[in-house]
């Protein structure tokens, strides 16, 4: 991580120049860059001078700089002449899962779903299993997954996460995150642990399935999406429910199911009846292993090396078990419910 001067991202800005304002929240701003060594970055600036902030923004900087993964937007680094700190990220060029979902009109594929809810997954379970420390991200949701041009996810905003010990199951504290993702049990309890990041992960493969906006006023009556969803699960209507776009995919209709079932287990009120997010990740690798198998992609840019995912090799004393346990998992996913 690199210590940028404020006449560096002045410059790289043009002082801050509202016409490459990228996005804005109640807290900061987000400002397009070029560096003199001509990459283009996203520069975060906060809004607001206060403790708080200051905090989250150092908590940014402690948590990102110990990651290191294709699917977790990069901090280039940050500025420190500022009484809150700028931070300088890697630039996405495509905005978020949420634009993209909740634009009027959506041109987001099956196979781009299939695609960025695995990426995503794969990028919670590293940070709760595979780094160096364990990390709660606390926030996820579709507005904090960014897209590039070729659709591949990156998982941003940092500031509410929670490192913990590896062994630890949780942590006791204060209740931050978004409405209409934010775990029940958690806000309840106060105990923040790596199933309420499950939960958040469960909703957006809900919103991924119907296109309806976690807490939108239509939501809200029915008593939000999760609500919705679960209700429409119970009842066998989960065709009533699915984005017409998703629904029309008649050849991947098992997969759909498969994503579906897989959703409300993650929003299951009781964090011990979800599945743990590395659990989630494997069951999405088999089911896009089986659509890129049954399916062309779809004709974009992209290379096929970035398009294929790698196979896990399962091994046992007796040798690899790779394809029965892919059996065992296409298996499992008709879930009791």
């Amino acid at each position: 991580m690199r210590i940028f001067s404020l006449d560096e991202l002045k410059k790289a800005t043009n002082r801050f120049d509202k016409a490459l304002l990228l996005g804005q929240g109640g807290h900061g701003e987000v400002y397009k860059g070029i560096l003199s060594d001509q990459r283009i970055v996203a520069i975060k600036k906060s809004k607001i001078v206060d403790q708080v902030e200051i905090e989250q923004f150092i908590n940014e900087v402690v948590i990102l700089s110990q990651i290191n993964h294709r699917n977790v937007v990069k901090l280039y680094g940050c500025c420190l002449e500022t009484e809150v700190p700028l931070l300088v990220y890697e630039f996405i060029s495509n905005g978020t899962l949420s634009n993209h979902l909740h634009a009027e009109s959506c041109n987001l594929t099956w196979n781009h779903r299939l695609r960025i809810a695995l990426e995503t997954a794969r990028a919670i379970a590293y940070l709760h299993s595979s780094a160096s420390i364990s990390i709660l991200h606390r926030d996820i949701k579709s507005a904090n997954i960014l897209l590039d041009d070729y659709f591949t996810a990156k998982v941003s905003d940092f500031g509410a996460s929670r490192s913990v010990q590896i062994d630890q199951t949780g942590i006791t504290t204060v209740v931050q995150g978004t409405f209409g993702y934010l775990d029940p049990e958690y806000f309840y309890t106060h105990r923040l642990t790596p199933k309420s990041d499950v939960y958040n992960f469960g909703v957006i493969l809900a919103e991924l399935l119907t296109r309806e906006k976690p807490s939108s006023s239509t939501m809200f009556q029915v008593g939000g999406l999760v609500t919705y969803f679960a209700s429409a699960m119970r009842e066998n209507r989960l065709i009533d429910i699915l984005d017409p776009q998703v629904a029309s995919n008649e050849g991947q209709r098992t997969e759909i199911e498969a994503v579906a079932n897989l959703a409300d287990m993650c929003v299951r009120r009781n964090g011990d009846e979800r599945p743990m997010m590395k659990e989630v990740e494997v069951q999405l690798e088999v089911l896009w292993r089986s659509n890129s198998q049954r399916h062309e992609h779809p004709c974009t840019s992209q290379t096929l090396e970035e398009s294929q995912l790698p196979l896990h090799d399962f091994t046992s004393e007796n040798g690899t078990r790779q394809y029965s346990f892919e059996l065992e998992l296409h298996s499992s996913f008709t879930f009791p419910r």
